[in-house]
């Protein structure tokens, strides 16, 4: 079997005003969506990151793709993979997820194994979770992730979108978006996107959370290192309570050395709350620092960008071996990632933590795949027993997402000028901010 046909299609999707430290959602987010066609007419799909540059990476491997055996491809690629930076360069502090150049080699050798698998697994008839070593879960649990929001839905001019959610900018109303997103999808943990309020204000809005939904409800808050190392410890010292019993503090400061401190002056005073990283730990380079000095206890995976499906289930064992928990990290997706997450989360014994997904945020009417949306029932995403990812593309969907590409001026992914143009013409990124 040989691949014949690489094609790669950039599309867009409205996306809320959502707010964090990075700035505000733009009104569409991009994802580019690969198909990978054999010579006996199998196609394997993969989403990743939108925009302009993961599109002309991917268009840069062309000739190594076009011809090879899907069976081999990864193999034939992993030089894009191996070694490369670590540590603060290389992560996502300063970058939105999807915009650092260190990390592209990685984000499209992850693609084009997604791809493969997928087409590999139709080939045989096969989920792909049984092809990386078989499933030790059949539903994957995923939490839900609320933002602090202002008013309307995403999309502009003729496209604008009905507001599900509403504006969200006050501890009630965040209650009543985890509310809303819970009747609907029975999600069963909480991760809460802070760094955007005053930090007493967002300290209530953990604490009203935490009374609205009683103990058995992990909570987590992730303000992506808004905070210095003495308003982390703060926060960690107020909330010491509500997040217990399964939650953690996600990326209070910036850099392993804040992390490590934040953490020891919290354990001095008796708080042993975890702390996560998606943005301080996103390669294996990172992890001896990360063990030595203590600072995370908890990593967001991401096959996305650590390098792909089979990278995480390395990322596991190590974190296992280590005793730090694993989860997943999510940026806005479709329905193609959710399954690819779903499907190497299925195979991942150790994930001690529900995933993130972004995914009630997106709507209906940019779905992808054929059937439409995919099911979160219970706080999960069910495998089925399908060939490869599970899904197939929808192809006039996917033509009106790239329609929508065509149509909106963004090209990439920039909160910072999305903030100064709707909110604070002098808003810049400033960490720490508190």
């Amino acid at each position: 079997m040989r691949i014949r046909d690489f094609r790669i299609h950039p599309i867009a999707m409205a996306d809320p005003p959502l707010r964090s430290s990075y700035g505000l959602h733009q009104p569409y987010a991009l994802r580019n969506v690969i198909e990978l066609e054999s010579d006996d007419g199998v196609t394997g799909i993969a989403e990743t990151y939108g925009g302009d540059e993961p599109a002309r990476a991917l268009e840069a491997i062309r000739e190594q793709v076009i011809g090879a055996c899907p069976y081999r491809l990864t193999g034939d690629l992993s030089p894009m993979i191996d070694g490369g930076a670590a540590g603060l360069e290389r992560s996502q502090t300063h970058r939105v997820p999807g915009e650092n150049p260190l990390d592209a080699d990685a984000r499209t050798y992850a693609t084009i194994e997604t791809a493969c698998l997928d087409l590999i697994g139709k080939s045989v008839g096969k989920p792909v979770c049984d092809l990386i070593g078989g499933r030790v879960r059949d539903k994957v649990p995923f939490s839900a992730y609320p933002f602090y929001k202002h008013a309307g839905g995403g999309g502009e001019g003729d496209d604008i979108r009905d507001d599900e959610y509403g504006e969200a900018l006050t501890p009630e109303s965040l209650v009543g978006q985890v509310q809303q997103m819970r009747g609907q999808y029975g999600f069963g943990s909480i991760k809460f996107k802070g760094g955007v309020l005053e930090p007493e204000i967002e300290i209530e809005t953990v604490r009203q959370l935490r009374q609205a939904l009683g103990q058995a409800v992990p909570l987590r808050i992730d303000p992506n290192c808004a905070w210095s190392v003495d308003t982390s410890v703060k926060v960690g010292q107020a909330l010491a309570g509500e997040l217990s019993g399964g939650g953690y503090l996600e990326d209070p400061c910036v850099g392993l050395d804040g992390m490590a401190e934040v953490r020891q002056r919290l354990l001095a005073d008796g708080i042993e709350t975890p702390l996560a990283s998606n943005v301080a730990v996103t390669s294996f380079g990172d992890i001896p620092e990360a063990v030595r000095l203590d600072a995370v206890q908890v990593v967001l995976c991401d096959h996305h960008y650590w390098g792909g499906m089979r990278q995480v289930q390395q990322l596991a064992r190590v974190c296992q071996t280590f005793g730090i928990g694993l989860s997943m990290h999510s940026n806005s997706h479709l329905g193609v990632s959710l399954m690819a997450m779903a499907h190497v989360a299925s195979t991942t014994p150790h994930l001690t933590y529900a995933c993130d997904t972004h995914y009630p945020w997106q709507s209906a009417t940019d779905e992808i795949v054929e059937g439409g949306r995919v099911p979160i029932v219970d706080g999960c995403v069910e495998i089925p027993e399908k060939p490869g990812l599970g899904v197939t593309l929808d192809p006039d969907q996917l033509a009106r997402g790239r329609e929508r590409f065509r149509n909106c001026p963004y090209r990439k992914r920039d909160d910072e000028a999305e903030m100064q143009r709707h909110i604070d013409p002098n808003w810049t990124r400033k960490l720490p901010r508190w």
